[in-house]
């Protein structure tokens, strides 16, 4: 049996992505035998021929060991189908999570996601942050989005289940190079993870070593709706901490952009968002054009708020004096 790191998932309501292939699968009886209870949820996507047997697979699946299992037939979509589908996915599993409670979020993402992740970011230009964008334990709004299998090969994974007879299907359209990841998959990752599997593993280890060590030269100072404030500790911190902060509100940066942030203590990103630094904290919030009276720019300037965020505090009626305590 291969071992897994979840204490965190005792006595807690779970919820397990399922889609019945290799990797869900794993997990799916790694947890029975780990005694964790929790429960599946599996979208159909009605794109394949054994998109129909998958489903009714997992609800015998879950019936036999006692669990339940959520299932959902998706729409159509239209356009890019990767990111359509990981949004209704995620919407759904996140509207599981507060109809009904559940404490974390399960997903089987293993060794060779997380390495056709972090090529896939390479290739674009990424930082840290970005490069290790799965991480075990996530810290989410309402719930916990665990990976316990993070460390653990597919290779790995589909011999627990060969060995054990467990039963799971194959996704064919993980061939398919019309989509980006299986492009990476086919001619980097798998390889890579074939050869170097055990170097590889490591690294991972040292780099979200390096990846705390970095997010612990900048601190969140307060939040309040759109505005987030930062205590910054040197240049190198700033871009990650803008990176995650602007994540948090919904937007992405891309490698100018981060270049930008990088030699700038002032600048609007996106034409959304105003960043600005004031001595070693930094100010992000929603880029807003108003007319101000000339007595709340007053009090923002003796409270040394930085200009391109004064528009956005007086559009959601912050307090300026509130925030002098941060700078």
């Amino acid at each position: 049996m291969l071992n897994l790191e979840i204490q965190n998932l005792k006595n807690k309501k779970n919820l397990l992505a399922f889609s019945a292939g290799v990797d869900s699968s794993a997990l799916f009886f790694l947890l029975l035998e780990h005694g964790i209870s929790f429960d599946i949820a599996l979208v159909n996507y009605g794109t394949r021929e054994a998109s129909d047997a998958e489903e009714a697979h997992a609800k015998v699946l879950a019936k036999k060991h006692q669990c339940f299992c959520h299932s959902i037939k998706a729409p159509h979509f239209q356009g890019n189908f990767e990111k359509q589908a990981r949004d209704f996915r995620y919407e759904f599993f996140e509207s599981l999570i507060h109809l009904e409670g559940y404490d974390t979020l399960l997903t089987a993402h293993q060794l060779n996601d997380q390495l056709e992740w972090f090529l896939m970011r390479l290739s674009k230009g990424a930082g840290v942050s970005e490069l290790l964008g799965l991480e075990p334990v996530t810290d989410k709004e309402d719930y916990l989005l665990v990976r316990p299998l993070l460390g653990y090969s597919k290779e790995e994974l589909l011999a627990y289940l060969h060995e054990n007879q467990y039963p799971y299907f194959v996704d064919e359209s993980n061939g398919d190079e019309k989509y980006e990841r299986n492009v990476f998959r086919k001619q980097f990752s798998d390889t890579l993870i074939s050869n170097y599997k055990e170097g590889i593993r490591r690294s991972f280890t040292y780099l979200r070593n390096d990846k705390k060590t970095l997010q612990n030269n900048y601190k969140i100072l307060h939040t309040n709706k759109q505005l987030i404030i930062l205590r910054i500790e040197n240049s190198d911190a700033k871009i990650i901490a803008a990176d995650k902060a602007l994540k948090i509100l919904g937007y992405l940066l891309s490698a100018k952009q981060r270049q930008e942030i990088s030699a700038k203590h002032s600048l609007v990103v996106g034409g959304a968002w105003a960043l600005e630094m004031s001595a070693d904290v930094l100010f992000i919030a929603p880029y807003v054009a108003c007319v101000m009276p000339k007595t709340f720019k007053e009090l923002c300037r003796t409270h040394t708020i930085p200009a391109k965020i004064r528009p956005y505090l007086f559009k959601e009626n912050i307090d300026p004096t509130s925030l002098s305590s941060y700078i």
